[in-house]
């Protein structure tokens, strides 16, 4: 097909993705017209259906297209540098939005909106993140914030450092999270570990760890299976322990 065959027939098409936007939003889209008409914010003048096919071929999931390092995504057919920013573009507003719309709000009426934002950020990661929500003394939350990336444990989070970053921000309460790259939400003996360390050094300073919260194939609450209760009481017994002395 050439130019002009389609620019008259690719803009016919494009316009009825527009008008289905504009009347029932996202639903009934699939993964591709998603993705070429993300595309077309960057060539608005090409066509995009074959590059969003590409993409999706190659890397699997819309997600997975959206978290791609820049200079990966441009080496994709079609996708190119233009292509490339409007998708990372897109992401970070998406994930700004997010973030923002949670400040302010109380943790407890709002935890499925904080759900909606972590995995926004963290379903379809290669690589590990860690991340923080910090909260007031009425649980109103006040920021987040990426903390770590890679292999999650004691030896790259660094609770004491953590802790010290809420006293900062005036925080009394925590909710940390992070993602499971091989798509499990069951919590591993380090993760366990790391729950505690945090939530002994944060109850030191007076500053309660709420939730844990793991990403992947789906989401795992540590407060919802009753694991935050235990790790509270053996924070307690250790600290009655230590003023024994």
């Amino acid at each position: 097909m050439d130019k002009k065959e389609w620019q008259k027939k690719g803009e016919g098409h494009r316009q009825r993705l527009r008008n289905r936007f504009i009347t029932r939003g996202l639903d009934g889209f699939t993964d591709p017209e998603i993705l070429e008409l993300l595309l077309s914010f960057g060539t608005p003048r090409r066509d995009t259906k074959e590059p969003a096919k590409a993409a999706l071929k190659q890397l699997g999931s819309l997600v997975a297209v959206l978290e791609e390092p820049l200079s990966e995504l441009q080496q994709i057919k079609g996708i190119g540098p233009k292509n490339g920013f409007a998708i990372h573009f897109i992401q970070a507003v998406a994930r700004r939005y997010l973030r923002e719309r949670l400040e302010g709000k109380r943790y407890l009426h709002s935890s499925e909106e904080v759900r909606d934002y972590l995995i926004h950020i963290m379903r379809g990661l290669k690589k590990e993140i860690f991340t923080v929500i910090y909260l007031d003394s009425s649980h109103a939350i006040l920021d987040s914030e990426t903390v770590a990336e890679g292999t999650i444990n004691v030896n790259t989070v660094y609770p004491r450092e953590l802790v010290k970053q809420a006293l900062h921000k005036n925080a009394a309460a925590m909710v940390i999270a992070h993602n499971h790259p091989s798509g499990s939400i069951e919590p591993s003996s380090l993760d366990m570990q790391l729950t505690r360390t945090i939530s002994l050094l944060g109850s030191m300073m007076q500053i309660q760890l709420l939730d844990h919260i793991i990403i992947g194939n789906g989401s795992y609450s540590f407060a919802d299976h009753g694991l935050m209760t235990k790790i509270r009481e053996q924070c307690r017994e250790t600290m009655e322990s230590l003023h024994g002395f």
